[in-house]
C-alpha cells in the first residue's frame, strides 16, 4: 500500500472509531426548560438544563457534598467576608477568558430586575473584584454557609450579555424575553447546538471545557413530553433513553421491561399548598369584603380536611412521603420530632369553618400545574374533593408550569401549589424564601401568600448568622414551631424520584433531581 493510501485509511479508521465514540442519549421530561437564561427562574428542571451550560463558583459532588468549579477555593476572612480564588484558563463557549469581572456583573444581574434568584442572594452586601482571580463576598452578617447558598447562582460573560441586550434577566412575570431566553454562552462541559422551545433542545459536550467529563455522551437531545403514557412508550420502545417522571403507576412496567428500568430515590423537594394572607377581599373566591385565609381557624379547616394519606395511598401510590414541615429528611434543620401532621378530621374542620363565619363553605380558585410535579393536577384534584366534604368548593385551575408560573409569581392567585428543594440543604434557605415576609432584597420572594410572623422573621435572620450549631438548630426548631401553630402553609409530601432509563445508559440520580450530562454515558 502507497503512503498516501496509508493516510486515507488511518484517517478513515480515525473518523470511524471518533463516529463509535460519538454517544447521542435522548432525554424525556414532562415539561421544559422555560428559558435558557439561568437568572429568570428558580424552578429546578430550568436549573437542571442551564447547570449543563452555565457553572456556579461551588457546586456539588456525587454525594451532593460540595466541589469548587469556578472558584478553587474560599475562605472567610473576617466574620462577615469570604475570599474566592477563581479558576485560571477557563474560556466561556464563544472563547472569552472567565475572569472576576464576570462574577461581579453576574451578581448584579441576579439581584437586579427581573431575576428570580434574588431570594438566594439576598444575604450578599456586597461582591468586590480584588483582581482578576479572586473576588470578595461580603454578607450582610455573619454567614457560616455562603458557600452552600451560593451553589446554583450561575455565571454568566459580561461581555457577551451587552453585546447581546441581555444585562438584564428574562423576567417570567412580565413575558418579556431577551437573547439569554434562547442562546446561551456558559463555561460549562456541553453548549447548546440547537433551541426549539416547547420541542427540543441539542446540547454538544463542549470541547474546550476546563475539566473532566466522566461520561461519555457526546450529545443531548432533550425533548418535551407532557403525555405521561407517551413518555412510557417511548422509553419502551427506545425512541428515548431517559425520561423522568416515570408515573408511579408504569414502574413496574418499565422494570419488566427487557431493555429500560426505574431508578427511584428519594427527593428533597417539599409540596405544599400556600394561601393568600395578605389582600383584605380574597380575589377569586365568592367571599367578598373579607378574606377568609387571615383566620387561622380557616387554614386549620383547610389542612384538617386534607386525607394527605389516602393522596399518598391512591394518587401517589406510595411514591410519597406525608410531611408537617416545609423541609424533609435529608435537610438540616428537620426533625422527626416536630414532623407529625395534625389529623385528618373533616368533622373538626367544619366545626372550625362554622367558628370563623362560613358554615357554609366557600368558593375559592386553586391554582395548579400539571406538568411540573409528580401527580401534581391529580394531587390537587384529589385536595378539591377532599375539600368539598366540608363544603369548600375548589374552582380548579389546572395548567401547564409555562403558564402557571408566571401568574403565580405575580401573585396573581388566592390558593396555589409549590415545591421547593432548599438549594444549600440548610432549613435557613426555606425559612427565608418561603416563610419570612417579603421584601425588596429577596427574602420572602417565593412567600407568594404572604404569610407573615414577625417572630419567625427575627429568628430567620439570627439563624442566618448563628454559628454554634446547637443554638442554631434550636432556633429552626422554634421558627418551624410558629409557622406550624400558625398554619401558615399546607404542607403535602415529599414526592419521590422516578427516572427511566435504558439498560445502555448509566448515570448518577440527586435528591434534588439535578441531571447532569457529564456524569452520563452509553455503554459500548
Amino acid at each position: 500500500m502507497s503512503f498516501k493510501r496509508q493516510i486515507i485509511a488511518a484517517t478513515a479508521l480515525a473518523l470511524v472509531s471518533a463516529l463509535a465514540g460519538a454517544q447521542t442519549i435522548r432525554i424525556a421530561n414532562q415539561g421544559d426548560a422555560l428559558s435558557l437564561d439561568p437568572h429568570s427562574l428558580n424552578e429546578s428542571l430550568q436549573l437542571s438544563v442551564t447547570a449543563n451550560v452555565y457553572e456556579t463558583l461551588v457546586g456539588r459532588n456525587k454525594d451532593l457534598t460540595l466541589a469548587p468549579l469556578l472558584a478553587t477555593s474560599w475562605k472567610q476572612t473576617s466574620p462577615t467576608v469570604w475570599r474566592f480564588a477563581l479558576r485560571k484558563g477557563v474560556q466561556f463557549h464563544d472563547g472569552t477568558p472567565f475572569t472576576a469581572d464576570d462574577v461581579v456583573f453576574s451578581y448584579e444581574r441576579a439581584v437586579g430586575d427581573g431575576s428570580d434568584m434574588k431570594a438566594s442572594l439576598s444575604d450578599i452586601q456586597a461582591v468586590r473584584k480584588i483582581n482578576d482571580y479572586e473576588v470578595d463576598i461580603e454578607t450582610r452578617g455573619p454567614q457560616p454557609i455562603l458557600p452552600d447558598a451560593i451553589s446554583q447562582w450561575m455565571i454568566m460573560s459580561k461581555k457577551w450579555c451587552e453585546a447581546n441586550q441581555a444585562t438584564k434577566p428574562v423576567d417570567r412575570r412580565k413575558g418579556i424575553e431577551n437573547t439569554a431566553s434562547f442562546k446561551a454562552n456558559g463555561t460549562g462541559p456541553f453548549k447548546v447546538r440547537e433551541r426549539q422551545p416547547n420541542v427540543r433542545t441539542v446540547f454538544v459536550r463542549n470541547p474546550t471545557y476546563w475539566g473532566k467529563i466522566e461520561g461519555n455522551a457526546q450529545e443531548i437531545i432533550f425533548t418535551p413530553i407532557a403525555n405521561p403514557a407517551t413518555r412510557v412508550a417511548a422509553l419502551l420502545s427506545g425512541e428515548v433513553d431517559v425520561m423522568e417522571p416515570v408515573p408511579v403507576q408504569d414502574i413496574a412496567r418499565v422494570n419488566a421491561s427487557a431493555n429500560a428500568r426505574t431508578i427511584v430515590g428519594p427527593e428533597m423537594r417539599t409540596i405544599f399548598l400556600g394561601m393568600d394572607q395578605k389582600r383584605d377581599e380574597l380575589q377569586y373566591s365568592s367571599v367578598k369584603g373579607k378574606n377568609p385565609f387571615k383566620d387561622k381557624r380557616v387554614r386549620q379547616a383547610f389542612y384538617q380536611a386534607i386525607d394527605i394519606n389516602g393522596i399518598q395511598r391512591t394518587v401517589m401510590r406510595g411514591a410519597s412521603r406525608p410531611t408537617a414541615l416545609m423541609v424533609g429528611p435529608g435537610v438540616n434543620g428537620w426533625s422527626a420530632e416536630q414532623d407529625k401532621r395534625l389529623p385528618y378530621d373533616p368533622e373538626t374542620a367544619k366545626k372550625l369553618l362554622t367558628e370563623a363565619g362560613y358554615p357554609n363553605g366557600f368558593e375559592v380558585t386553586l391554582n395548579c400545574p400539571n406538568d411540573r410535579y409528580v401527580n401534581d393536577g391529580q394531587t390537587c384534584q384529589a385536595v378539591a374533593a377532599n375539600l368539598a366534604k366540608i363544603g369548600v368548593k375548589i374552582n380548579l385551575a389546572v395548567e401547564t408550569k409555562g403558564t402557571y408560573f408566571p401568574k403565580v409569581l405575580r401573585r396573581d392567585t388566592s390558593f396555589y401549589m409549590l415545591g421547593w428543594t432548599p438549594t444549600t440543604y440548610d432549613a435557613h434557605n426555606a425559612l427565608a424564601a418561603l416563610m419570612a415576609c417579603p421584601d425588596d432584597k429577596g427574602v420572602g420572594q417565593f412567600n407568594l401568600g404572604n404569610y407573615c410572623n414577625p417572630k419567625v422573621d427575627a429568628l430567620t435572620k439570627q439563624i442566618q448568622s448563628e454559628t454554634d450549631k446547637a443554638k442554631r438548630d434550636a432556633m429552626i426548631k422554634e421558627a418551624f414551631a410558629i409557622h406550624a401553630d400558625d398554619v401558615g402553609h399546607l404542607p403535602l409530601h415529599q414526592q419521590s424520584l422516578a427516572w427511566g432509563a435504558s439498560k445502555k445508559v448509566e448515570l448518577v440520580q440527586l435528591a434534588d433531581n439535578f441531571m447532569f450530562f457529564k456524569w452520563m454515558s452509553v455503554k459500548q
